[in-house]
């Protein structure tokens, strides 16, 4: 077998590999799903407890509209402002202060919304009770504000509803980020005993737009007793799933956006993900509250809709005791490696000041890592080279006879001290800490909105300019999918010249394939985030740097 065939076949491996895990590969959400596939739809430890029923009409009315239909109670701190409404006691009305839909606009991210409308987003709770005993508060209960009408860090707020001889109270706080704790009080002034069962829900009338790209989960979320679950939109309106667990929470995801429930501790829960006309991740707690004659008993839960800012999901990761709940941030398969280059990069950012600076300290900063391997790499590719016109020699005098042909070409590869193969394994040992990278300047909110120098105003979306009209020179707009910027075509050359430095493919078919590599990643990362796009290209440069060194450096004994 001709070596430098088996060089090059196994470079193209690598590089499918990596295009294929980019851009095509099935979701490993599917791979895991294979292993919780037996916990689906299984029967709560609990049968005797009840079921959550919502059916609230969606209603054609404007989201003002919506919200003047109920009496509310104002909430705000520093990160957010909102209202809950008094028809259900639900928090269907929440935005984020500090976070604007574009860059160049002042209109803030809003996510909640009244339930009545389409893009209806809200957290219910309250309790649940089998046999309707005795009526307990539900989405169309009016309740009564007793004492203060304003949520603020330093004013908590008490709702009442009284039904005959029990009354239901909802005592909520908050804190100055993003945290809502609420307490649920049920006082039984009758002489009998009742069996409740406190639950609490994250529901969405409709599915949002997602990225639909596979290494980002966006839809319903859970960890339970340890284990994370994460279900699409579509896969719910399939097929539900159900789980019960000794603690966790229930979570809907966006890209940037977490709206989570978390139960009392210690309290055995069941958990819901399904789909009937709304999307809901609830949980109801297995064994009820026994509230027996004269008594009161009260549940304590947490509610958290946020902003998946690093710092503020892991503190409350630690700080409320909850577990796993840096997982909402989907960190993914390669977790030990992406969040630790989160850290690198944010300490760079604080540094620097520019986000697209910090991205390119770190790019400098894996080049130092993996300095020895990737000399070695490209001490063997510059020998390899240097080598070229006498394998072409010995290829063109022994044509004939590719036994003599393989038994000179070994002999010229241990005179020379040259492994064809070992300028490969150093690349493949890189290719997580890309992924890592990748995943990371994908996931994280804190690139979002952030400027670089020019042109790029926003790190998370695409570069704007199109090669089609001269990179905005010419005075009109191209088509979406013409759209590939200055900064994809730096990369593409980049990534071209530093193609003409590695020794050509011996084949002519494998080296046209290897020559379209270029254009056809410029096109592929055109639409990227320009953040990660500037990662690659400043790589490209780097790495042409060092192999340019090393190959003025690299002489080999045979005589060409």
């Amino acid at each position: 077998m001709d070596l430098k065939n088996t060089l090059a076949a196994v470079s193209l491996s690598a590089a499918i590999i990596v295009l294929w895990g980019l851009f095509f590969a099935p979701n490993p959400q599917d791979v895991k799903e294979a292993q919780i596939e037996k916990d689906r739809n299984e029967l709560a430890q609990n049968e005797d407890a009840p079921k959550l029923i919502d059916n609230e009409e969606i209603k054609v009315i404007t989201r003002e509209n919506a919200l003047n239909e109920s009496q509310r109670i104002i909430f705000e701190n520093e990160n957010i402002i909102g209202s809950i409404s008094l028809n259900g006691a639900v928090i269907d009305d929440l935005t984020f202060k500090k976070y604007t839909t574009s860059v160049e606009g002042d209109e803030k991210v809003t996510l909640l919304n009244p339930k009545e409308i389409k893009t209806g987003y809200y957290i219910d709770s309250g309790w649940a009770i089998n046999n309707n005993e005795v009526q307990t508060p539900n989405n169309k209960t009016v309740w009564e504000v007793d004492g203060n009408n304003k949520l603020t860090p330093n004013t908590p707020v008490k709702l009442k509803w009284t039904n005959k001889n029990i009354t239901f109270e909802k005592i909520i706080k908050l804190d100055d980020k993003f945290l809502f704790n609420i307490e649920q009080k049920i006082t039984n002034n009758s002489e009998k005993t009742y069996n409740f069962y406190p639950y609490g829900q994250v529901i969405r009338n409709t599915a949002p737009e997602v990225t639909n790209f596979y290494i980002l989960h966006e839809g319903l979320l859970g960890v339970f007793d340890g284990n994370l679950v994460e279900e699409d939109y579509d896969d719910i309106e399939e097929k539900s799933y159900s789980k019960n667990a000794d603690e966790g929470y229930v979570a809907i995801v966006d890209k940037y956006w977490v709206a989570s429930i978390i139960p009392e501790e210690n309290k055995s829960f069941r958990a819901d993900f399904d789909y009937k006309n709304k999307f809901k991740a609830s949980f109801i707690e297995n064994k009820p509250t026994v509230v027996g004659a004269n008594e009161t008993k009260s549940n304590n839960f947490k509610v958290i809709v946020a902003a998946k800012e690093v710092e503020i999901i892991d503190g409350y990761a630690e700080n409320q005791n909850i577990s796993k709940f840096d997982l909402v941030i989907d960190w993914g398969w390669f977790y030990w490696l992406v969040k630790p280059l989160f850290f690198a990069i944010d300490y760079f950012f604080e540094l620097s000041g520019n986000f697209g600076i910090a991205i390119i300290l770190i790019t400098i900063c894996i080049r130092i890592a993996f300095f020895p391997l990737a000399n070695m790499s490209f001490k063997s590719m510059a020998r390899m080279k240097l080598l070229q016109p006498e394998m072409a020699r010995l290829k063109e005098l022994h044509k004939e006879d590719k036994v003599k042909l393989q038994q000179e070409m070994m002999a010229l590869y241990r005179r020379e001290k040259v492994n064809p193969l070992s300028g490969c394994f150093p690349i493949l040992l890189q290719i997580p800490f890309f992924f890592a990278i990748y995943k990371m300047l994908f996931v994280t909110i804190e690139m979002r909105h952030q400027p670089f120098f020019g042109w790029i105003n926003d790190l998370s979306e695409r570069d704007p300019t199109s090669i089609f009209n001269a990179f905005g020179l010419m005075p009109f707009d191209v088509p979406n999918f013409l759209i590939i910027g200055a900064w994809p075509c730096l990369m593409g050359l980049t990534m071209y010249l530093q193609q003409k430095l590695n020794p050509a493919p011996p084949d002519p078919i494998q080296a046209k394939i290897f020559m379209f590599f270029p254009l056809f990643l410029t096109v592929i990362l055109a639409p990227f985030p320009s953040g990660l796009v500037i990662y690659w290209t400043f790589n490209n440069i780097f790495t042409m740097m060092q192999q340019v060194v090393i190959m003025r450096k690299t002489t080999v004994k045979t005589q060409v």
